[in-house]
């Protein structure tokens, strides 16, 4: 009977000396403590949707006291995202490097334009998914997208050959049988510039960019890329209910360079999903903005930006932009 006795306890002793291994193993994990600040890289100049949602979220992180690092906001701008995204990719390691994304992302290595591509980022997590809003200076002429198909013309801003904006231009362009010219600017706040100066005539801007002045008046929205109406626009239809199929949408987030250690990683998509569970991220941005809240990370958040990747790369072929 001792004999027994005594090898059961062995066995209990190996399992929990196993589950002991265990646990400690995961917590060596996720064992990442920051030491210093963290520098987020955005490739687009200050003001735009890129920049403001940055600093939103890193604000509130701030606030809510998530991590005792700080937040230092880099515009790297250049090159549809090319300066910005290369300077971030060579700091490989890096566990105190974010960088946000955008379509430019994905569209500027495809046209061959970078030296990195999506693939050389590991991703952190995505944030929200932002509609595109169809918006004319309060003065202009163009009252619906029946007015800009009479003209047989539109004149819209962009902050890339290849970003939303321009793709959504050039499927309207298709999809209406109209001529669209496009105009290339360094940043979302120079798009919005150009058009209150009537540089040109219809901007695509998403809720944090045009909504602001749609409140103030200065411009008027006309349509939205988005599959459904807005509910804080109930009354601005959609372009596929106005009769020309084109949906589209902006998927935000943020990447770390490839090499990131796996526990850096983790630790800073916990914080930002506590920062966008706050009442802060809540009024400050969502509310704000009227958009849709989209939090996801780890390999849910790479399958998302293949299938992204994947798209941009399907409609560029269709539009004649790569073979």
């Amino acid at each position: 009977m001792s004999t027994i006795i005594s090898h059961s306890f062995s066995l209990h002793g190996v399992r929990t000396l196993a589950l002991t291994a265990g646990l400690l193993a995961a917590g060596a994990a996720h064992a990442f403590a920051p030491e210093r600040d963290v520098t987020v890289v955005v490739t687009s100049s200050a003001g735009g949707g890129s920049d403001t949602i940055t600093r939103i979220l890193t604000d509130t992180i701030s606030k809510m006291d998530l991590t005792e690092s700080n937040f230092v906001v880099e515009n790297r701008t250049g090159g549809s995202g090319a300066v910005g995204y290369s300077y971030a990719a060579k700091r490989a390691e890096d566990p105190y490097l974010w960088a946000n994304i955008g379509v430019s992302f994905f569209t500027t290595p495809l046209l061959g334009e970078s030296p990195v591509t999506y693939k050389d980022f590991k991703p952190l997590a995505a944030v929200s998914e932002d509609p595109y809003i169809m918006v004319v200076a309060k003065d202009s002429p163009i009252k619906s997208l029946q007015d800009i198909k009479a003209a047989g013309r539109m004149i819209s801003g962009t902050t890339g050959i290849v970003a939303d904006p321009a793709l959504l231009a050039q499927r309207l362009e298709t999809a209406m049988g109209i001529e669209a010219d496009v105009v290339p600017f360094g940043g979302d706040g120079e798009v919005v510039a150009a058009l209150l100066g009537g540089h040109i005539e219809v901007q695509f801007g998403n809720p944090s960019e045009v909504l602001p002045l749609i409140q103030s008046g200065d411009v008027r929205p006309i349509a939205v890329s988005s599959e459904e109406r807005l509910p804080a626009f109930p009354d601005v239809p959609t372009i596929k209910e106005s009769g020309y199929d084109v949906v589209l949408t902006q998927l935000r987030g943020f990447v770390m360079p490839a090499n990131a250690p796996d526990d850096a990683v983790a630790y800073w998509a916990d914080i930002i999903k506590k920062a966008l569970e706050s009442e802060n991220w809540k009024t400050q941005y969502l509310d704000r903005f009227k958009v849709v809240p989209k939090y996801m990370a780890g390999a849910e958040f790479a399958a998302e930006m293949d299938k992204r990747n994947a798209d941009y790369t399907a409609l560029m072929t269709t539009l004649g932009l790569i073979k």
